[in-house]
């Protein structure tokens, strides 16, 4: 018999946190982070972390796991994401994996194999050399030139997808796109129920504005200074990640905090547009507007659809 599993995912700030914990409250379940940024320690603001008061005391896992400078990749997540699942099942509770890293959760959902290559960093810290000292555009290229089938689906601006693609080919001699085709074509092992939420587009937009502000307020600056005091430079793929890495032109007195700040804003709300377009192509699901639908009724609606999966029967955990 397959095991419950329920996926929470959507673009950022459209509100995954709050319901995901509302619907671990209502199910019996303990989330796992499906964020390649909210494992390392000391990035708690630019990362939109929960907070301990935000959790309402739901188990959360995946986060605050790892040093800055300690490699975090799909078969680290997969690896570990596992392990807690089984751990939450043999509690007789039900793992609920929230976050906007599509090819993590895809990557779970279908339990994809990789080659230990995927591990590699030595090659994806050479091609994001390569994009800080030539510009994106730059590694773009070579993509259209050895994939260009998964280059169509990719922005030349998100280096980490590019760079993924490359080292897979770099390392394997095949498409990236030819792996996901394939990968794609397996079934789930588990008894899968998978939620998407979106927002109107001008609604994310507010959101992420909002959101950015509280950040600043909160204390984003003297975060980034704070990591950058602890030794950890932009040259780590963590410190490239959004909410860092528009900050680091500012230390370097290249620009200003207002254009810092702006650039953060325009970076998230081109990030929030590519994850609702990756979702909408890689992934099927249950979408759900919250734009258009109340938090209480949303639950309700989330809490039918995992019934209609057979994860739920008569409103309790289907046991493991």
């Amino acid at each position: 018999m397959k095991r419950p599993l329920v996926i929470i995912g959507g673009p950022t700030a459209c509100g995954k946190t709050a319901m995901s914990i509302l619907l671990a409250k209502k199910i019996g379940g303990e989330i796992i982070s499906a964020d390649s940024m909210q494992v390392y320690r000391y990035m708690d603001i630019g990362t939109a972390k929960v907070t301990l008061e935000e959790a309402e005391g739901i188990p959360h896992y995946l986060i605050d796991e790892l040093d800055p400078d300690e490699p975090y990749h799909v078969m680290i997540f997969q690896k570990k994401a596992k392990a807690y699942m089984q751990q939450i099942w043999e509690r007789g509770n039900i793992p609920i994996v929230v976050g906007g890293t599509g090819f993590y959760i895809n990557a779970l959902l279908y339990d994809n194999t990789f080659t230990e290559t995927d591990g590699d960093s030595e090659f994806r810290l050479a091609c994001y050399r390569q994009a800080e000292e030539n510009g994106a555009e730059s590694l773009y290229q070579k993509l259209l030139e050895v994939d260009p089938e998964y280059a169509a689906t990719t922005h030349a601006n998100n280096v980490k997808r590019v760079t993924r693609a490359l080292e897979y080919h770099h390392f394997t001699g095949e498409k990236f796109s030819k792996h996901n085709a394939e990968q794609k074509q397996k079934e789930s092992p588990y008894q899968a129920a998978v939620i998407l939420l979106t927002m109107e587009r001008q609604q994310l937009y507010q959101r992420i504005e909002q959101r950015v502000d509280e950040m600043m307020k909160n204390g984003l600056l003297e975060e980034v200074k704070g990591l950058l005091e602890r030794g950890y430079d932009g040259s780590l793929v963590s410190m490239q990640g959004l909410g860092y890495k528009e900050f680091l032109p500012y230390f370097d007195g290249k620009i200003s905090l207002e254009e810092a700040v702006a650039e953060l804003k325009t970076g998230t709300r081109r990030f929030a547009k590519r994850q609702l377009t990756w979702f909408r192509k890689q992934i099927e699901g249950h979408w759900i507007d919250l734009s258009l639908t109340e938090p209480e009724t949303a639950l309700v609606e989330m809490l039918e659809y995992i019934q209609s999966k057979g994860i739920l029967i008569d409103g309790q955990p289907k046991e493991a």
